[in-house]
């Protein structure tokens, strides 16, 4: 499985060539008592459990380009998320039930931040806070690279066609919000990057989509932008309580998906999830998007599938909403 992050390794930073070069690619292991966020993003490659190649960013996107599949799916993953314990898991789940789905359609990639390994829920979710802020400088490097590369084959005549969606998780949508503002506040809003843009279960406040917030540029970074919320998601209940204690007072998106409709833009789409959260994930009711314990594939994730292959989101014309109820299955 290909991956990018900005752990940080025990080798330490690859070693620097001339423009245009690539290294050879090198065996790493993440330092896990470093959760501090690097400035740079690391493009990788996982072999096996707990063995791992870097295998560098011109590498990487070639091989996104010559794969089988004909779209791309970045998962952001969420607070207090390690890799081998839960980042590749649920990210091999979330594979295999693409490939069940649509043999080939799609190959997920994780993007993994720096979640802290102390003891301590409260103490995690305060660190695992400031590192996922942290994280935007180097996911927005990651950006640019991907940008530029992506420049280089439409001057070469030879344009990658894949389409590119992304699916952020609880805190992951922190790491997507302060990505995609930090290079806004440099080079200004990327228009039209991702087909698709999943937030799930979202632990950003609910009017961080309005313009003049720090999520505004998110839905101009894509064709369609789904918010998907449970207003019984008790994982969100802690965080809201944990912000309280920082004098931070509103509702989690993924508790309310946005505040007012009215005010988001034209693309936002806003789930509810009520009817099925806690059936996918008990007691929490907050990771329901992968499947139940039969193997059943989530209605989220039926939802993301009807919305990756049609380009457009299954909800009420007019108001841009829907309720998913748990026998939903998305048929295309």
């Amino acid at each position: 499985m290909l991956f990018i992050t900005n752990r940080r390794f025990e080798q330490g930073p690859g070693p620097t060539l001339g423009d245009g070069d690539t290294p050879e690619p090198r065996s790493v292991d993440f330092d896990m008592n470093d959760s501090e966020p690097a400035s740079s993003v690391h493009f990788c490659e996982r072999m096996n459990t707990g063995t791992y190649q870097e295998i560098y960013s011109r590498r990487l996107l070639q091989r996104l380009k010559e794969s089988n599949a004909n779209q791309i799916l970045l998962y952001i993953h969420g607070f207090n998320n390690l890799p081998e314990d839960d980042i590749f898991p649920r990210a091999t789940k979330l594979q295999d039930i693409c490939d069940a789905a649509r043999s080939e359609e799609f190959e997920v990639v994780p993007l993994i931040w720096p979640c802290d390994n102390d003891l301590g829920i409260l103490k995690d979710y305060w660190d695992d806070q400031k590192a996922a802020d942290a994280s935007a400088i180097g996911f927005a490097r990651m950006l640019g690279k991907f940008l530029s590369w992506r420049d280089r084959q439409d001057d070469d005549n030879d344009p990658c066609y894949k389409r590119v969606n992304v699916l952020a998780h609880s805190m992951g949508n922190r790491v997507l919000r302060g990505t995609l503002e930090s290079w806004a506040r440099d080079y200004g809003p990327v228009n039209g990057v991702f087909r698709n843009i999943f937030m799930v279960a979202a632990d950003v406040v609910n009017e961080t989509l309005e313009k003049g917030n720090g999520g505004q540029y998110i839905s101009s970074a894509c064709r369609n932008l789904t918010v998907y919320y449970a207003s019984d998601d008790l994982a969100l209940r802690s965080s809201k309580v944990s912000n309280l204690k920082n004098k931070i007072v509103s509702r989690r998106l993924g508790h309310t998906g946005p505040e007012d409709m009215r005010k988001v833009a034209k693309n936002v789409y806003a789930i509810d999830c009520d009817d099925f959260n806690n059936t996918l994930d008990w007691p929490r009711g907050h990771t329901y998007f992968l499947c139940d314990n039969s193997g059943n594939p989530s209605p989220v994730f039926n939802h993301m599938m009807r919305s990756m292959l049609t380009g457009r989101v299954d909800s009420d014309e007019s108001t841009h909403t829907g309720i998913l109820d748990r026998d939903y299955d998305g048929r295309v």
